[in-house]
């Protein structure tokens, strides 16, 4: 928690400004903001979406009325620090992003940090040990990953080895026979659904978190389970969707399902998700000086960006560079307005408040 509120009680950091780029130096305060989603939106993969460095210029000044219109990144993404995010995306935008401008899928959950401070927790996804590591600069000292759990016991998941690029001294020499896990948090997309959907099983059946046992009745769930995201779908630079933490959340309770006939239950962040809207309106709050009056979030996939918007009361902009691809409008989650890319959309919205 700590962490979490120094980065909602910061200083009014000029939002965007780049050291990079300077466009307008007019101050002209505005009362509304931008929640951008990253992938799909500003970039794809490793691209850069053209309009994108064109639509944070016109947030930073290069606009009609020369006003700096406040935003930040909120995206299903993770896996690195909010550090490290912010510095590709500057990179790739040639405009400093801020770190306190960018919300990762898992930035909400330092709120767990003093629950699970001390206690050891299994954290899923990403590449290498790059998520316990950003689990422990949160706060979580006890982190460990499957990977840890798998070079403990090889019999563990027998059709592969651990990375040796997430070997740990720290956790080497742990006895995981004798080590309940206190809850599973899920950071990021999994790099092996086979081996990490039997160890979180492993964990969720065994007597009080320890894998290696089991519980004599696996429908009572001890140990919580926290998913970063829930997406079922994302865009990359490949030509159609990948599947998404959300898949991998469905494959898990539908083997978890078929074992004990119980329905597994869980707790998920994220966009569509009320907390990470909460979040999102903080860190506005500490960049603006106050919340703005209307929020546009500018997303790619209906059922993430654009519904969860709708939901927390904010108008929503439905792009088509990345998951949606539906001519007119989402038949499900209706967007406030469809725009072909991110500087059409920042356009559109600015028409919006200045007309008003």
């Amino acid at each position: 928690m700590s962490l979490l509120m120094s980065r909602l009680r910061l200083a009014r950091p000029s939002v965007g400004i780049s050291a990079r780029r300077s466009f307008s130096q007019a101050a002209t305060k505005t009362d509304y903001a931008f929640a951008f989603d990253i992938d799909g939106v500003l970039i794809k993969g490793k691209r850069t979406i053209p309009e994108a460095r064109r639509a944070i210029r016109l947030l930073n000044g290069d606009n009609p009325k020369g006003r700096r219109v406040p935003f930040v990144l909120l995206t299903n993404g993770g896996g690195v620090t909010e550090e490290a995010k912010a510095q590709q995306i500057s990179d790739m935008l040639d405009v400093e992003i801020l770190p306190e401008q960018v919300i990762l899928s898992h930035s909400p959950m330092q709120a767990l940090v003093p629950q699970y401070k001390d206690k050891p927790v299994l954290i899923v996804g990403g590449k290498d040990r790059d998520c316990a590591l950003v689990a422990k600069k949160y706060g979580f000292n006890k982190a460990v990953i499957p990977d840890d759990i798998h070079r403990w016991q090889a019999s563990v998941w027998p059709f592969g080895d651990p990375s040796h690029h997430s070997f740990s001294e720290e956790t080497s020499s742990l006895d995981f026979a004798k080590l309940p896990i206190s809850a599973i948090m899920m950071f990021y997309d999994s790099r092996d659904w086979g081996r990490d959907i039997q160890i979180m099983l492993d964990v969720i059946c065994g007597e009080n978190g320890i894998v290696g046992t089991q519980k004599g009745d696996c429908t009572v769930q001890e140990v919580p389970i926290y998913f970063s995201n829930n997406d079922i779908i994302w865009s990359t630079e490949f030509p159609t969707p990948r599947l998404g933490q959300g898949s991998f959340k469905m494959a898990l309770e539908g083997v978890y399902k078929t074992l004990t006939g119980a329905n597994l239950q869980s707790t998920s962040y994220g966009k569509p998700h009320a907390t990470t809207y909460a979040y999102a309106e903080r860190v506005l709050e500490s960049l603006h000086g106050k919340v703005p009056s209307r929020i546009y979030a500018v997303g790619d996939n209906p059922a993430a960006d654009i519904q969860g918007a709708n939901n927390y009361g904010w108008s929503s902009i439905l792009v088509r560079t990345g998951v949606f691809r539906e001519p007119g409008n989402s038949s499900l989650f209706p967007a406030t307005s469809v725009c072909q890319h991110v500087e059409e959309a920042v356009e559109w919205a600015i028409a919006q408040e200045e007309k008003a």
